[in-house]
């Protein structure tokens, strides 16, 4: 059997040498460039919103999508995928800190940076350990469900802003809304409403009559504009200030061990979220592009993003939806576009900040609003109800858990996976077991749902899972249920075709099953045992002793044969319902 190919070590440390080669051809580097100047054009106003949705100041949201598109698109595996400030993470980091500090503040500022670079050292660590398959706990419909609950909270959190109203948070997401709905009853500000109104209205237009022109672009452009024009803040409505001009500085955070110790399991809750949500659109597009995708690769990338968000007052990033569909339309064929992003996010940072001014709150709460919508998605539920009513349960319940425990989003994602783990452990507790015989075409088939006939003297069982401590009761009991509804049984063939393994108490259960079954002078036979499962056996001589490699068979005919032959020549002569008609 051919090997697969293993990724050399320099590919590992430097993967962007493998893209660098493309760029000798003049049509790539002039597409990637077109391409990263695409994105920035979305990703700079789109940053300066999710900031403000973590509870940062907007220029936060800019510090975070200069470094972390480069850094990813050196050291991951994903040509198109964009990295940067995105809804769920920015509303995460926001939940994360809030206890610790209060939001705007410089103690804030201070616990997000150290955030990044914890869930950078955790993705790092990860992906250097190639433990990427961890991921693979956030199952689709726990997935499923948080993403609906997370887009609803990110967009209702958003109604001050669009109100224009100062309110107190509640304890809980949905106390903070019943407040700001009352508050908007009489303390609507209207100007900043019909600046809100105004934004929807510019990106409803451009997203339906022409869906091609960076719509988040031109709303910030044009409400900008009309900011200054009318003296909007004078009015008292919201806007940016002042952005810091220039390029932020490296910096190492300092923080106690006990803030650490509060920050950890956000960090890692927050770092799996992140990952799963830039793996799940960078999986999605080197489906279409035929790329190779390393997950591994991916985690040191986004690792190493996040890290470099951090040492630059940046806060956590991850891949962004929006932005990726918008680079690989765009026409990013390297991952030389990111670069051009990152770069051109500088040049904003260094010349154009004097005329972000005037941009209004309430737009950038709009541009949240407009991203976390196409979130929103029903029709799945329904699919996955259809398809597995334990995942079904599991989406809704993380769902509903999410909406009730906002803002400590954490506690649904944990629940839905602590969900999810219990009820496929139950479903595999009680795997497929069925007795066999001759169907009328010759093969074998469960005799009650086909309503076959079956022998006295031998029994063909199928168990279809890994035989493990949560079902080997389970199965010995079925088994002694066929033994004792066959006086006259014989032989009791194992169709091993479905057991994909066995753990220690499986084996055991086993062993005491065969030497019970032998005593009472019946033969166990397998058949059609995997490599694997067979060697786990080897290692039990009390096992093998009354088993036997001599009753392991590659064919379930070979083991019907073997026990033909032991009953003898008189029962060559009954019409055995196993026998091919």
């Amino acid at each position: 059997m051919r090997k697969a190919a293993t990724q050399p070590i320099w590919q590992r440390l430097f993967p962007f040498l493998t893209w660098m080669r493309a760029l000798k051809q003049a049509p790539h580097l002039r597409a990637d460039i077109v391409a990263g100047v695409t994105v920035a054009l979305v990703l700079i106003p789109q940053s300066m919103a999710y900031a403000q949705l973590a509870g940062l100041p907007p220029y936060v949201g800019l510090y975070a999508a200069l470094w972390p598109p480069i850094i990813a698109a050196l050291f991951g595996s994903s040509h198109q995928l964009s990295t940067g400030p995105v809804a769920i993470v920015s509303l995460m980091t926001a939940t994360a800190l809030e206890p610790l500090a209060s939001m705007g503040s410089e103690g804030f500022l201070a616990y997000a940076v150290l955030l990044a670079i914890l869930i950078g050292l955790f993705q790092l660590g990860l992906g250097l350990l190639r433990m990427g398959v961890l991921v693979d706990l956030l199952s689709h419909p726990v997935v499923l469900g948080f993403t609906n609950a997370a887009a609803l909270i990110i967009a209702s959190s958003q109604l001050d802003k669009i109100f224009g109203v100062t309110i107190t948070n509640g304890a809980q997401h949905y106390e903070t809304i019943w407040n700001t709905l009352i508050a908007a009853l009489t303390q609507t500000h209207t100007l900043t409403l019909l600046m809100a109104l105004s934004a929807f209205a510019i990106m409803f237009g451009l997203m339906k009559y022409a869906p091609k022109t960076p719509s988040v672009l031109i709303v910030v452009a044009i409400t900008t504009a009309l900011s200054a024009f009318t003296g909007f803040a004078a009015t008292g409505g919201e806007v940016i200030g002042t952005i810091p001009a220039g390029l932020p500085d490296f910096s190492f955070p300092t923080g106690d061990l006990e803030v650490i110790s509060q920050l950890i399991s956000s960090a890692v809750v927050i770092a799996l979220v992140g990952f799963m949500e830039a793996i799940s659109i960078a999986k999605a597009m080197a489906t279409s592009t035929r790329q190779r995708l390393d997950a591994d690769q991916e985690l040191i990338g986004q690792g190493l993003s996040n890290i470099a968000s951090g040492l630059f007052s940046g806060y956590p990033v991850s891949g962004s939806f929006s932005r990726s569909a918008v680079n690989i339309n765009a026409g990013a064929i390297t991952s030389l576009s990111s670069i051009i992003t990152g770069l051109t996010v500088a040049a904003a940072l260094l010349w154009l900040t004097p005329y972000l001014y005037h941009l209004p709150q309430a737009t950038l709460a709009v541009i949240i609003v407009m991203a976390v919508i196409r979130l929103i998605k029903i029709s799945p539920f329904f699919h996955i109800w259809k398809v597995q009513r334990h995942d079904g349960i599991v989406a809704l319940v993380t769902f509903v858990l999410t909406l009730l425990l906002a803002p400590h989003l954490d506690y649904g994602i944990l629940a839905g996976v602590g969900l999810s783990l219990i009820l496929f452990l139950y479903r595999t507790m009680r795997p497929r077991f069925s007795e066999l015989s001759r169907y009328d075409d010759g093969t074998l088939r469960d005799v009650e749902i086909y309503d076959l006939p079956t022998s006295d003297q031998i029994s063909i069982i199928r168990f279809d899972g890994a035989l493990y401590f949560a079902n080997a009761g389970f199965f010995e009991s079925q088994v002694l249920a066929v033994e004792a509804a066959n006086p006259n049984l014989r032989f009791i063939i194992i169709d091993g075709g479905g057991i994909t393994q066995i753990d220690a108490t499986g084996e055991e259960i086993l062993h005491h099953l065969i030497k019970r079954l032998h005593d009472a002078g019946i033969e166990v036979l397998m058949a059609r045992a995997k490599k694997q499962v067979v060697d786990t056996l080897g290692y039990n001589d009390g096992l093998m002793e009354h088993l036997g490699y001599n009753r392991i068979f590659p064919r379930i005919k070979f083991a019907l044969d073997y026990s033909w032959d032991k009953l003898g020549d008189d029962y060559d002569n009954i019409n055995c319902p196993l026998r091919r008609k």
